[in-house]
């Protein structure tokens, strides 16, 4: 069994669980044509469901169909940004309310077939330094476990939705290339099949939007790329109420918490990253604030998810759950 969010209410835990099963059949299907690039409460929604639901998306690769497996290097210096992150969504979750939580549960996600990594000048943390343009093609068969990046290097594929936010409270149309407190663009390699991500609600329906799908991606994301691929994802959304509030996204796996901290440096961000875990371990294991922090300290691990995506880094901190014996 897998304890997803265990929420303090009137001093007692309601533990809200689930147990390892097969992928659950969809109850709703969205395809890669139903896309949108920005974040906005202003954004329609494509589809409109219950808490519980489980839902199939198809999304495309980053570039948006500019990079294709025959492209070459003058495809990515005349790369159009304009297009990038195609998000498949929104989704319109009923009974969603800002201060509410939105349970995602990542149950498969299925590569396609190809992919791409880049660097594209002006973009990643070296940018100064590599200044070329440069592109490396992937094709990948159904089972294949490894991306073959040259002869003698393997990478093993862990398949993740780069992207996964809910819609801020604002009208503006925001980019999405900085992860943000709704979520965004993370590039958090640990957000992988069978993992359940938690979101703050900020606007009626929550608006949850998926994309920027990665066949693998090293902690850091430091040329700016992972490799970029179209999936097919199959999650479900569960409004949370009457919990613990969180402020930016958090995380879990079978055997891990985790939290998430932007901001524009990763000083500031680990500082977050922190005091988030704190919070956390008060609120969800009954500590006082200096046993929390000195646990932090012993059993907690600080983690950057990616330096890149401009003003913003990401900053994650993990904490094994078999440490916790009641």
């Amino acid at each position: 069994m897998r304890v997803h969010l265990a929420v303090l209410i009137a001093g007692l835990f309601i533990v809200h669980s689930a147990f390892a099963q097969e992928t659950p059949s969809p109850q709703f299907s969205l395809t890669q044509d139903q896309t949108h690039n920005r974040f906005s409460a202003a954004i329609e929604p494509v589809l409109r469901v219950p808490s519980g639901a489980v839902i199939e998306v198809r999304t495309e690769e980053a570039s948006d169909g500019q990079l294709t497996p025959t492209s070459t290097v003058e495809d990515v210096a005349n790369l159009d940004f304009d297009p990038i992150h195609p998000l498949t969504g929104p989704v319109y979750v009923e009974g969603a309310e800002p201060g509410d939580v939105l349970a995602v549960t990542l149950h498969e996600i299925e590569l396609g077939d190809y992919g791409w990594t880049a660097i594209v000048p002006g973009f990643g943390f070296l940018a100064d330094e590599f200044t070329e343009p440069y592109l490396k093609t992937f094709t990948f068969e159904d089972g294949q476990t490894v991306a073959r990046f040259s002869d003698g290097i393997t990478i093993p594929l862990k398949p993740f939705p780069g992207v996964m936010g809910v819609a801020p409270a604002t009208t503006d149309s925001l980019s999405t290339i900085p992860p943000r407190a709704n979520g965004g663009n993370m590039d958090d390699p640990h957000l992988v099949e069978g993992t359940t991500a938690y979101f703050p609600v900020f606007v009626e329906g929550a608006l949850f939007s998926i994309g920027d799908a990665h066949a693998t991606q090293g902690a850091g994301e430091v040329c700016g790329t992972a490799i970029e691929a179209p999936m097919r994802i199959v999650y479900s959304v569960e409004v949370l109420k009457g919990g613990r509030s969180i402020t930016e996204p958090e995380y879990e796996t079978d055997d891990t918490y985790a939290v998430t901290a932007f901001a524009e440096t990763l000083d500031e961000a680990a500082k977050k990253a922190t005091r988030f875990m704190v919070d956390y371990l008060v609120a969800e294991h009954g500590l006082s604030r200096p046993d929390a922090y000195a646990l932090a300290s012993l059993a907690a691990d600080l983690r950057i998810a990616e330096v890149v995506d401009v003003p913003h880094m990401l900053v994650t901190m993990h904490i094994p759950k078999a440490i916790f014996t009641e």
